[in-house]
């Protein structure tokens, strides 16, 4: 069990909740507020589609050993980020 996974996956989790369900935005670094058209429905993307999967995906590692860990959550991560990347500009900005 790795424990350092579990905090991140955890700490993933949180900001999942917070950016989804409290609509928290600010934690979102980066976008222009004023390019969304719907800030509350890029907090259910960004905080239900990229931060809850991965959090999850984290916390299930954490409990699992094989040697290509960091490999597997680089990737899903990036395959997570692409989805939402591609999602926000088709349909939520300007």
């Amino acid at each position: 069990m790795d424990y350092g996974l579990l905090v991140i996956g955890i700490a993933l989790l949180l900001v999942s909740y917070l950016v989804a369900v409290k609509k928290q935005t600010w934690l979102l670094a980066g976008f222009n507020e004023k390019m969304i058209k719907k800030k509350s429905l890029l907090g259910t993307i960004t905080g239900g589609f990229f931060f809850l999967p991965l959090g999850l995906l984290v916390v299930i590692n954490s409990f699992i050993d094989y040697p290509y860990v960091v490999m597997v959550l680089i990737i899903a991560m990036l395959v997570l980020l692409t989805i939402v990347y591609v999602f926000i500009h088709r349909r939520l900005l300007h």
